[in-house]
């Protein structure tokens, strides 16, 4: 039996002959979430729900950025029962605007309390390390060539060598990081030296990965677990690996993917269903094994080679994940710069 097909199966066990308990929803068979999450990422998991619970699931897709600016235009009226971001940024934006309900304790006590808001709005789902991706063919030993911190690539020894995704919402979610934790003027710092260092601008992480190991640059700026994707498809001789840096800061920030329940809910218990679900056992097994995520509850094993979340030396050990949210400040600031079109 498959590894997914396994995990169906657990999760119906648990949610159909155990059941999540609570009183029926006003509409016990719909759901409404609207994901800042790419569909090819999170689109198993929804349909597992609906296969486990009976529930049919309606998904509206976009980046974390357009579904936060739509739930605040729609306000009260907004069919949605579940925002599900990418990144806290948009959480807090629209936790902000006073748009999401508490959760219960049955929801926030399946995480360690820094891995959702501190009023209890949202909770993480799933981690994402802030990596340096770097080219084995150009580096070989990179404990001694690369910095241990990521202020190191404003030296001008790296002109020409980086790849970086500013458009990206996880970029933006670490310069958020960097703004939260050094100040906007030693991130400005950080980013004139970067920029004064040519950077090379891909609109994503797929593809800084894939220009680092094709020798288009020596390094690139990602999260985790895009390397771990090309590794699976085409093996250990994908030229490219990934360094957690040593120092602490926001270049090692761990982030995490959130969600809340809109006040306006019409399916609040479904929601609150769905995000059991999501934290449950099996359900984190899902992200680490099919999206080499980190899970955020305890017992779910890693992918082979991935270091354990308890172990990383990161900025998560010094930043609250509610402290980046001030995702408006970061784009402002990045559009003054010039980085952003």
């Amino acid at each position: 039996m498959s590894q997914i097909k396994l995990v169906t199966l657990m999760l119906v066990m648990m949610f159909v002959v155990a059941g999540c308990g609570g009183e029926e929803a006003a509409d016990p068979n719909k759901l409404v979430i609207y994901s800042g999450r790419s569909e090819s990422l999170v689109a198993p998991m929804i349909a597992q729900f609906e296969a486990a619970t009976g529930i049919e699931v309606d998904v509206r897709w976009g980046s974390t950025g357009e579904i936060a600016a739509l739930l605040m235009e729609e306000g009260e009226n907004s069919p949605a029962d579940i925002i599900y971001a990418q990144d806290p940024a948009g959480l807090g934006a629209v936790a902000n605007a006073g748009l999401l309900q508490p959760l219960s304790e049955d929801v926030l006590g399946l995480v360690p309390e820094n891995f959702a808001s501190d009023d209890g709005l949202w909770v993480g789902i799933s981690g994402r390390a802030r990596v340096v991706v770097y080219n084995t063919d150009e580096i070989t030993d990179p404990a001694t060539e690369l910095p241990a911190d990521i202020w190191g690539f404003t030296d001008p020894a790296w002109q020409g060598k980086i790849g970086w995704a500013p458009t990206n919402g996880s970029f933006q979610a670490m310069v958020t990081a960097m703004r939260a934790s050094w100040g906007d003027a030693k991130t400005q710092t950080w980013l004139e030296g970067i920029i004064a260092n040519d950077p090379v601008a891909y609109a994503k992480n797929t593809p800084t990965v894939a220009g680092t190991a094709a020798g288009e640059v020596a390094v690139g700026f990602v999260n985790h677990y895009y390397l771990y994707r090309f590794l699976s498809e085409e093996g250990d001789s994908f030229a490219a690996r990934n360094y957690f840096l040593p120092s602490r800061g926001p270049g090692s920030l761990i982030m995490v993917s959130g969600a809340g329940i809109l006040n306006t809910s019409q399916n609040s218990e479904n929601a609150e269903r769905f995000l059991q679900f999501m934290l449950s056992v099996p359900g984190q097994q899902f992200f680490a094994a099919q999206t080499y995520e980190y899970p955020l509850v305890e017992g779910v094993k890693t992918v082979g080679g991935l270091p354990p979340l308890e172990q990383l030396n990161n900025a998560a050990l010094d930043i609250d994940v509610s402290d980046y949210t001030d995702l408006a400040g970061t784009v402002k600031m990045l559009s003054d710069l010039g980085v952003l079109p």
